[in-house]
């Protein structure tokens, strides 16, 4: 199951969501969504869990959640939207 996890501390890394979720079961990957142009956190990530018992038990510990002063949202991801590419001209 792929999981959103939002309003994380922008200081958060992939390793540390990782080892945040780990403790619930196994984790296959836990990424960081950071900005192409400045490379800064956007403040959410990712996380894949390929057991859903275990992933649903994971978003139920961690929805509402504080860390690092921030209450985290999470549930499960949808995915993702096709956006129009934008191209120069669109500026």
């Amino acid at each position: 199951m792929n999981i959103y996890v939002g309003n994380v501390k922008y200081e958060m890394t992939g390793e540390q969501l990782q080892e945040m979720f780990s403790v619930y079961g196994e984790v296959s990957s836990a990424r960081i969504i950071s900005d192409r142009e400045t490379g800064r956190s956007k403040g959410f990530g990712f996380v894949e869990m390929p057991n859903d018992s275990e992933a649903k038990a994971a978003i139920d510990a961690t929805n509402e959640k504080e860390i690092g002063g921030r209450t985290l949202k999470v549930n499960e991801a949808r995915p993702r939207e096709e956006r129009p590419r934008r191209s120069s001209r669109d500026f």
